[in-house]
């Protein structure tokens, strides 16, 4: 279905055509139709899907043709991240250059010059707010936010704000809304507490179900079953042996970001780093110049696993595997952004066996092993239900293991 024919205010049909928009994805055809018609929404769609542009356009196109009064806030989207408020703000920025919305992102970690032009926005009046839970809570206790004019609340990433302990602010920014709006909720998975969340505060939504927990088939899929020392060689390896044009590299801890990036630089990668150290400025500069092509290759914590839409990631590898299922889904889902093709490679240490055994079984499919390369030596036997001794230090022993069998993509493409 092409986006002429949801009937689009012409200025917003201009934005769609600048920004290269011309086919709807599944999720934005099942969501545009009843946002268009005023009912509220709960949707779980898988990231990359174009869920953000779904709830968007439509929203939009209400704005441009309902008439308002001036100087009022008339929509609200609440994100879990800082980047993802950025990224939102971009989009809607891109998407909104030929009419007259306005909007602004509110978010913690800026400069008071930031908050400033915040508080403004608020008191003069602004459509979109795209805004993380906390720094809408610190303007609103401040007093002058006045929301009695808003029509929409979008809650996108719900899941992922409640996991990280946002249900208390979500609800004490609720009760400072009128009654009468139209709410949207977006999440990866539905667990009940997501449930729970809709209940209170959708009316008669229509569901949209395009979400499965697997990564979509585009994504090349492959595994390296390592000991701890033989991780950085690998990864060394694998950034040598697959081109690439952007690539993104997941770990766990911050820790583990800094002490990878310091050793690639001693490789000569042009690489940076992004975790929750920096300033919220220096974190942006990054983003620009990764998105730029000037830092090809970014370490990074989860903080990126969700909130980052750059198509030309093609290629992100796994340092660790991550504690939860759905989120090597979103880390993965980084790269094969609209309709390009993306590789995906993560490293299983011997503790990681069993983790990621129950994402193989969480996406259905059983990712291809990869073999080591001889000169860093046999890895683990890749045996997740076996019980084994931790290895001391994570060293590599002189044992007859093999690292897996076949499958998944060899050198490269």
């Amino acid at each position: 279905m092409r986006f002429t024919e949801f009937n689009f205010h012409p200025t917003l049909l201009e934005g769609i055509e600048a920004s290269n928009y011309e086919n709807a994805t599944p999720v934005q055809e099942q969501v545009i139709p009843p946002i268009l018609a005023g009912n509220d929404i709960i949707a779980s769609a898988q990231t990359g899907t174009g869920k953000t542009a779904a709830f968007l356009l439509p929203m939009m196109n209400r704005l441009l043709t309902d008439v308002s009064d001036e100087g009022m806030i008339r929509a609200m989207i609440i994100v879990p991240t800082r980047e993802l408020a950025i990224q939102i703000a971009q989009h809607i920025e891109g998407l909104s250059y030929f009419t007259n919305i306005s909007s602004i992102p509110v978010y913690g970690g800026s400069d008071a010059q930031s908050f400033v032009a915040e508080k403004k926005a608020f008191q003069s009046g602004v459509d979109i707010i795209v805004c993380t839970p906390g720094r809408m809570i610190a303007h609103l206790n401040m007093g002058y936010v006045n929301l009695k004019g808003l029509k929409f609340l979008v809650l996108d990433e719900a899941d992922r704000m409640l996991d990280m302990g946002f249900q208390d602010d979500i609800n004490k920014i609720i009760q400072h809304l009128p009654a009468k709006r139209q709410n949207l909720l977006f999440s990866a998975t539905m667990p009940e507490k997501i449930r729970q969340l809709a209940r209170r505060i959708l009316h008669e939504p229509v569901e949209v179900n395009i979400a499965i927990s697997r990564p979509p088939d585009k994504i090349r899929q492959g595994a390296y079953v390592v000991y701890e020392a033989q991780k950085n060689p690998v990864i060394a390896h694998v950034l040598k042996s697959i081109p690439y044009k952007n690539a993104l590299i997941f770990c766990s801890r911050k820790h583990t970001v800094k002490q990878l990036t310091r050793e690639l630089k001693h490789q000569r990668f042009n690489v940076a780093e992004i975790h929750s150290d920096l300033e919220q400025s220096e974190r942006e500069n990054v983003l620009s110049a990764f998105a730029g092509g000037r830092i090809p290759l970014l370490v990074a914590t989860d903080i990126l696993s969700r909130g980052i839409d750059i198509d030309t990631i093609d290629l992100v590898i796994n340092y660790d595997v991550p504690d939860d299922g759905e989120d090597y889904v979103h880390r993965i889902g980084r790269t094969a952004r609209a309709e390009a093709t993306g590789t995906a490679v993560t490293l299983v240490s011997e503790i990681d066996q069993r983790k990621f055994a129950g994402i193989e079984r969480l996406i259905q499919k059983e990712v291809g092993k990869m073999p080591i390369p001889t000169e860093l030596g046999p890895g683990p036997q890749y045996a997740p239900m076996e019980r084994r001794p931790k290895k001391p230090g994570g060293g590599r022993p002189g044992g007859s293991g093999r690292s897996g069998g076949g499958g998944g993509f060899r050198g490269r493409r």
